[in-house]
């Protein structure tokens, strides 16, 4: 069974899939190729809530990189395309609370068709 992997954030692009690259402190583990469960909310759920899945999506690349390093392009394949880097940056840091030299695995992805 695949892991879930949550798209609260992004949960539009997701559906409208325009995303195809999401940036995560963690996830070391995946590899090329690694099937995930693309969720709305995987965590905090309240009771009787259950996970709603969007979609499955496979790993193509993934590497550590200072978030600082991303660039316009990465910032379209996020899912926000009248964006900055400078506002995607300010983004991360106001929802996480990370520095923006700090090491972030960026995870390229492609949509698994016909799976939901």
């Amino acid at each position: 069974m695949p892991r879930n992997i949550s798209f609260a954030m992004t949960t539009e692009q997701i559906k409208n899939r325009t995303k195809t690259v999401t940036r995560r402190y963690g996830w070391g583990f995946l590899k090329p190729g690694d099937i995930l469960n693309g969720v709305e909310k995987a965590m905090g759920l309240k009771k009787g809530e259950k996970i709603k899945r969007l979609c499955q999506i496979r790993v193509i690349s993934i590497r550590w990189e200072p978030l600082e390093r991303i660039t316009q392009d990465d910032v379209i394949k996020e899912g926000f395309p009248d964006w900055t880097p400078v506002q995607f940056i300010q983004m991360l840091v106001e929802h996480y609370g990370a520095e923006p030299s700090k090491l972030i695995n960026r995870i390229e992805f492609e949509y698994v068709e016909g799976e939901i």
